[in-house]
């Protein structure tokens, strides 16, 4: 059984997200009919997902000897709200077109926009209303977690690391959005993996696995040996997790990405695995490389071509054994894990097949 589908979590943290919507719409029934599209691109967005986030907070929580519980069940679910912000925000950063297969909120409120035949630019409408939908659930996510139901005292210890989440990964989108600004020219393979990493860090190996992890074991008391030999499970198998989602942003299936194939390449986005690739492939194919990176119009066959790159020079099978690395740290943290229950245990081992497992 996966840790996914253990206790029924994910219908269960669906239902408090739907709880929640239901009273944001009360909120804001004041403000009128306008209110009703902003709503619903949150909630198409807080529809869908694997419910990783909470899955880490619920599974950090049961761990440590915390209850199953539907207090539990509410603040994990407060981690996919706060996933719903970065994801908002960050489309608008990267001028994404598709997110799990849909319009994303911008493209959305452009369109809604256009057809209401108003006054101003659209694009510029779409991203600001997508920034304000992204605001309203960094404000959710506080709001869901202070409310959730756990005691007082399991909040309080949790706090610190909650906040500390909330906080860095904003500086983690910033810095994505320098590294992207400043380029690479200048750097060797070591430098450009170093920046590649730190932006993993920050930007999606924190907050997707390794704080939520330790906001559930904070709540339930952890102590310090614990807590580390967790921090350090969540930090490899988090690392791990981002290196394949950007394999999958070269190399997934657009039905299973939700996104177009090739679309980190058309957002120019600096990847160990394109790092690998500029240092390992012959001048052409590194050039190769560099020119697709960035450009908005390629196209499958260029995609396809790039592909080939990757593969061929060995840029694909560095990431891949970097991806397994973070795996057996992971798993080499879990097993000598003290004071774990046997259930929390086996859960977060079978996490570690969830976030790294091969797609392509």
């Amino acid at each position: 059984m996966q840790a996914l589908d253990r206790v029924d979590l994910r219908p269960r943290v669906q239902q408090a997200l739907d709880e929640q919507l239901a009273r944001q719409r009360a909120v804001l029934d004041e403000l009128g009919p306008p209110m009703t599209p902003l709503l619903e691109a949150i909630a198409e967005l807080l529809s869908g997902g694997k419910r990783l986030r909470a899955t880490f907070l619920y599974w950090g929580w049961r761990a440590l000897g915390g209850p199953d519980d539907p207090a539990a069940v509410r603040a994990a679910s407060a981690m996919e709200i706060f996933q719903a912000a970065a994801l908002l925000h960050d489309d608008v950063m990267d001028h994404s077109d598709l997110r799990r297969g849909h319009p994303t909120a911008h493209r959305r409120f452009a369109r809604y926009h256009q057809e209401q035949r108003w006054s101003g630019d659209p694009d510029s409408f779409g991203h600001a209303a997508a920034i304000l939908a992204g605001d309203l659930c960094l404000n959710w996510t506080d709001e869901v977690f202070t409310t959730s139901g756990l005691p007082q005292d399991a909040l309080d210890r949790a706090r610190p690391e909650f906040d500390r989440m909330r906080t860095q990964l904003m500086g983690g989108q910033f810095l994505d959005m320098l590294e992207g600004a400043r380029g690479w020219r200048d750097l060797d393979l070591e430098q450009r993996l170093e920046r590649c990493l730190t932006v993993i860090r920050y930007k999606s190996a924190r907050y997707s696995v390794q704080q939520p992890l330790l906001i559930g074991a904070d709540a339930a008391q952890v102590d310090g040996q614990t807590r580390r030999s967790l921090g350090r499970f969540g930090a490899a198998l988090g690392e791990a997790f981002q290196l394949r989602d950007d394999v999958l942003g070269v190399f997934g299936d657009p039905e299973q990405t939700g996104k177009p194939a090739g679309d980190d390449l058309r957002e120019g986005k600096h990847t160990v695995l394109v790092a690998h690739a500029l240092a390992l492939a012959d001048p052409s194919g590194a050039q190769l490389v560099e020119d697709a990176l960035g450009d908005p119009d390629l196209d499958e066959d260029a995609v396809d071509r790039v592909r080939e790159v990757l593969v061929g020079s060995g840029a694909l099978g560095r990431t891949e054994q970097m991806v397994d690395r973070g795996a057996e740290r992971a798993l080499e943290e879990i097993s000598g894990a003290p004071d774990l229950t046997q259930e929390g245990r086996e859960a977060l081992t079978e996490l570690v097949a969830v976030c790294t497992r091969r797609s392509t």
